[in-house]
């Protein structure tokens, strides 16, 4: 079915033609510039001349601009397809990625204390939630209207970063940035849920397993409870403990879930591996939290890296290389570089997260070897799609 007429679609500009697009292709680039700045800021360089601590906006960015950028290009392009209703394109969908784009860009000026920066950068997800919301609610498909108020829950934590960021609060910023990365590992694992064993059986020639939704309730219920519990539970011996617990259950429940998934029958297929070894940064990284909760010789910021630099970074890098062809009308080929990308990413989660755990004195080198792989991945991959993105569906259709 045509979603839109020719003769429209042909007066928006392509990159603006459905949510995927600009988020997809301006939240890599970004990436590479943001991990291409802070490792200069590592060495000494004055790049950040607005921003009080660059730690905070390292943090801020990967995550708030990074990845919601995607996450908002993808439940935009999937809105469309499971309501049946046109997805927002044109002059709206161009406001908004400009409202995402201006803090990003004003933030290393101006700072993150600076009153402008902070509006806009909080306008611009509530706005996204509202339309991904207007569909679900016309055509009644309460299951897909779980996106827009998560959304503005993430709006809430960016809001609750910065007030960290003003009161100088680090603590507090630390867990509202770890509450953040365990949110955006719980909305991997909830999509992760939905396209991950799908893409598979299409791509093996499977059947596609039947969730158990005994394991489902398991695996999604602990991860976004103990997300919910690493914002609000004291930090004492006890909740400590029990918050590991539930971290642990979360992991093994997350395991299991992908171990059903025809992990074996990847091989050879890049756009499958690579979702299914990004995905399993997720019990890693669980895991991981529950040992920095218990001292077991972790920080909770190396801990969180294998939900962002892993998990994130490695679904992110496949789902858009996967989701980009297929909405604009092209083959699920990929070209040879995109799997080099794939393994610098992979690389990038695994040289962040092990290598200062076995040699904790390298941790400059890791810094520096981490962020080159991460920026060789996504540049990869900005280079490959920009035309891809940036011109028409090659099949003549809309989006």
């Amino acid at each position: 079915m045509q979603i839109m007429d020719a003769q429209r679609e042909n007066e928006i500009v392509p990159l603006f033609r459905l949510g995927f697009r600009v988020f997809f292709l301006g939240g890599a680039l970004f990436s590479c510039t943001a991990m291409a700045l802070w490792l200069l800021v590592l060495r000494g360089a004055p790049l950040l001349p607005g921003v009080s601590n660059p730690v905070w906006w390292h943090a801020h960015e990967m995550i708030f601009g990074f990845g919601m950028a995607i996450i908002a290009g993808f439940v935009l392009t999937a809105m469309q397809n499971w309501t049946g209703i046109p997805g927002i394109r044109g002059w709206p969908l161009a406001l908004i990625s400009g409202l995402w784009l201006l803090p990003r860009l004003l933030m290393p000026l101006r700072g993150e204390l600076n009153t402008l920066v902070m509006l806009l950068d909080l306008l611009w997800l509530p706005l996204v939630a509202g339309f991904l919301a207007q569909p679900v609610i016309q055509v009644r498909q309460w299951r897909n209207l779980f996106f827009a108020p998560l959304l503005l829950v993430m709006t809430l934590l960016n809001a609750l970063s910065y007030y960290a960021a003003f009161t100088h609060n680090w603590l507090l910023a630390e867990r509202t940035f770890t509450t953040a990365a365990l949110a955006i590992a719980a909305l991997i694992a909830v999509m992760g849920g939905r396209v991950i064993p799908f893409f598979t059986a299409r791509g093996t020639g499977t059947d596609k397993p039947e969730p158990v939704r005994a394991l489902e309730k398991l695996a999604l219920g602990s991860i976004w409870l103990t997300t919910l519990g690493w914002l609000i539970l004291p930090r004492t011996t006890l909740f400590n403990i029990l918050l590991a617990l539930g971290l642990a259950v979360a992991a093994l429940a997350h395991l299991v879930r992908l171990s059903r998934w025809h992990n074996k029958l990847t091989k050879g297929i890049p756009l499958l591996w690579v979702l299914h070894l990004g995905y399993l940064f997720i019990p890693a990284g669980l895991l991981a939290m529950a040992a920095a909760l218990l001292n077991w010789g972790i920080t909770v910021s190396l801990a969180s890296h294998w939900l962002t630099a892993g998990a994130m970074g490695t679904v992110i890098l496949g789902m858009i290389a996967r989701v980009s062809l297929g909405h604009s009308g092209r083959p699920l080929e990929l070209k040879k570089p995109m799997v080099t990308a794939f393994i610098l990413v992979i690389m990038a989660g695994l040289i962040r997260t092990l290598l200062p755990m076995l040699a904790p004195g390298l941790t400059s080198l890791v810094y520096d070897l981490s962020a080159l792989a991460w920026v060789a991945a996504f540049g990869l991959f900005c280079r490959i799609y920009w035309p891809i993105l940036t011109q028409p569906r090659a099949d003549g259709r809309p989006g």
